[in-house]
């Protein structure tokens, strides 16, 4: 990789013999506002056009999530607490915010596929442009320009941002909270350290203890790039403390001091409790393992259980700790990660070993070695977390590094390219360069039945062009010409499988990237129960047919999202994700049954979740000994032993008003 700029924006200065500018290159300089705008403008216009392509034939994506979303239409509680149904049982097992957004948009617009996905795949625009002003802002157009490519043509930002989960509302925070904190540098830093503290907890709200995962490289740019005494950053960054706090503390609060009687129970957590969620399955539990998280090793089964008790596995070996791959230094670079996140990964470990070793002499303050630490710890603790979490450990979750390495990459390119007449520098570019083609050449080679030419063509390209960048620098137009063949093979594998991503629908909670591959252990299977294209028209038509405050109940939220996505009506989703919470208990339920607020009791009798396309698992968390916890046994045997089945089209049904 590469990129034609010739003037270095802060850090130590060039060398005396650096080039002069010259008209091929010099539209990339930070002064250059002539090519900026258009430059930019291209940018955000091909990300839009690749984000937004065909969205509305992906469907409901995640059939969870966009089950809450519909609630979110309904009810204004639901859409507050993020609960599965406009009844109010049960919420989602993450906070609310992501369905906030999505809820708003259904509301606005009429709730479809589209109008739920539309706001993800602008989220992945507006976060492009963030990135591609925060590291323009320390190191110039040409770097921000990288930068804000590199992202865009990240195979797992594409993934994601044409999803329904939390991660892209999660990853434009934590880009925008990043921004504040490089305006901080520029000055008024207590209002932007403020600023990204708030927005840092706000983020909070998306995917909960993840979120913090950029606070130590946040602090140590406060701590100590900052103007002014070490007092004075102490209390700039005990401000921005204290805004995160608030950011994120005030749902917490407000689920506390909220009647549980008039909300729904918070999925996921053992009581009810926002907090106990953040700290235990959702939050620490993923880190360590236990709360409900696996702790084996890799290679077995999915969890995919059908609906009723004692059920078992589903089938289709994963990889193991929730299908992110062993714990392990090497976990981002395996088989299923490596295609989502890992392309340009190695160039930009080099590029920011690079940069540091260039500014190693400057002043405290420089902004250019600023922005290096904040992306570098950005990239270290997040890397170093996922790499060894023990918990659920899903490959989509490395989006949340995307935006580190995609601005390392275009720092430590700009950097090198500014001192080009050093070879030292040239060598560095051409390494990292040719580093990136053979990584390339061996990521492809994990869908060899996919293009199978292009990882030839990007391996033998990156070659020549290091080779080049190397020897033939010295004419203005020849070196434009060989950073922009580098910069094609450079971003090549990963553009590829960004564009065959957006090639295939993703409607599974098992999203993956890149072109749909056969014959394999991982790919985007389906979670237990049915799907919505699964449910009998008859049944439909019952659900539609009823006024209740639950059109019906099942176990788990998978049969009830596809039920209430199909009807339009809310489903209770007895013990929520995966019918494994105790809420609502059996005393509970039987009430709501006595009261009327209850029409029917679905069970799948489809058996174990189906195997994806491509053999993947399905998903969700383990069980206890002998099948589901909770109270989802209690409640389907007191239904069994009191109500009468009967069988809509392979799915029994029991009615409990008669």
């Amino acid at each position: 990789m590469t990129i034609v700029d010739d003037q270095p924006v802060t850090g130590p200065a060039a060398p005396a013999s650096a080039c002069p500018a010259s008209r091929p290159s010099r539209w990339l300089t930070r002064g250059a506002t002539t090519w900026e705008r258009p430059a930019l403008a291209s940018l955000l216009a091909f990300t839009t056009a690749v984000y937004a392509w065909a969205l509305g034939s992906i469907g409901w994506a995640n059939e969870y999530y966009a089950a809450a979303a519909q609630a979110a239409t309904q009810s204004w509680t639901a859409w507050l607490f993020g609960s599965l149904d406009a009844g109010n049982a049960i919420t989602v097992d993450k906070p609310p915010a992501c369905l906030w957004v999505m809820g708003l948009s259904g509301r606005i617009f009429g709730f479809s596929p589209w109008s739920m996905l539309l706001p993800q795949a602008l989220m992945g625009v507006a976060t492009v442009a963030l990135l591609y002003f925060a590291v323009r802002r320390t190191n110039g157009v040409g770097a921000g320009l990288i930068a804000g490519t590199a992202l865009a043509l990240t195979p797992v930002a594409a993934l994601m941002f044409r999803y329904n989960n939390p991660d892209a509302l999660l990853v434009l925070l934590l880009v925008g909270a990043a921004y504040c904190v490089i305006r901080a540098l520029d000055g008024n830093p207590t209002r932007w350290v403020a600023l990204a503290g708030f927005v840092v907890g706000f983020a909070f709200l998306t995917k909960l203890l993840q979120a913090f995962l950029v606070l130590p490289a946040f602090a140590l740019v406060v701590l100590v790039a900052l103007p002014g005494s070490f007092w004075h950053r102490l209390r700039v960054g005990l401000v921005g403390v204290a805004s995160a706090i608030i950011g994120g503390g005030w749902l917490v609060a407000l689920v506390g001091v909220w009647p549980a009687g008039s909300r729904p129970y918070i999925g996921g957590s053992t009581d009810n409790s926002l907090l106990q969620l953040a700290l235990g399955y959702n939050g620490i539990g993923r880190v360590v393992g236990g709360s409900g998280n696996p702790t084996g090793g890799s290679g077995g089964p999915g969890f995919g259980p059908g609906a009723g008790t004692g059920s078992g596995p589903g089938p289709g070996p994963g990889p193991g700790n929730g299908f992110g791959g062993d714990p392990g230094w090497l976990r981002l670079f395996g088989d299923a990660m490596g295609t989502e996140i890992a392309w340009l990964l190695p160039a930009a470990l080099i590029a920011l070993i690079a940069g540091l070793w260039l500014g190693r002499g400057a002043a405290r303050t420089d902004t250019t070695r600023a922005a290096l630490l904040l992306w570098g710890g950005w990239l270290f603790v997040t890397a170093v977390v996922f790499s060894h979490m023990k918990g659920i450990m899903h490959p989509y979750y490395a989006v949340a590094l995307a935006p580190a390495i995609a601005a390392i990459a275009g720092i430590g390119v700009h950097m090198l390219w500014t001192r080009r007449d050093a070879l030292p520098a040239r060598l560095t570019l051409a390494g990292m360069l040719a580093l990136t083609g053979v990584w390339s050449f061996v990521l492809l080679g994990r869908t060899p039945e996919w293009l199978p030419w292009l990882r030839w063509v990007l391996l033998v390209g990156a070659l020549v062009a290091a080779v080049l960048l190397v020897a033939g620098l010295r004419r203005s137009r020849t070196a434009a010409a060989i950073a922009a063949a580098a910069l094609v093979v450079g971003l090549g594998g990963s553009g590829a499988y960004t564009l065959a991503t957006v090639g295939h629908t993703q409607d599974s909670s098992m999203p993956a990237s890149g072109p749909v591959r056969t014959g394999e252990g991982f790919g985007p299977g389906h979670g237990p129960g049915m799907d919505r294209r699964e449910v009998a028209n008859r049944l439909r038509e019952m659900l539609i047919a009823t006024d209740h405050r639950w059109a019906a109940a099942t176990t788990g939220s998978h049969s009830s999202g596809a039920l209430q996505l199909s009807s339009g009506r809310p489903v209770m989703a007895i013990g929520g994700f995966t019918g494994s919470d105790n809420a609502p208990t059996l005393e509970q339920f039987q009430r709501y049954v006595r009261d009327g607020q209850v029409r029917y009791f679905v069970v799948d009798d489809r058996g174990p979740g189906k195997r994806g396309g491509s053999g993947g698992p399905g998903d969700g968390r383990p069980r206890g000994p002998g099948g589901r916890g909770g109270s989802s046994t209690a409640i389907t045997e007191w239904v069994q032993a009191n109500f009468t089945a009967s069988s809509i089209e392979g799915t029994t049904v029991f009615d409990l008003q008669r």
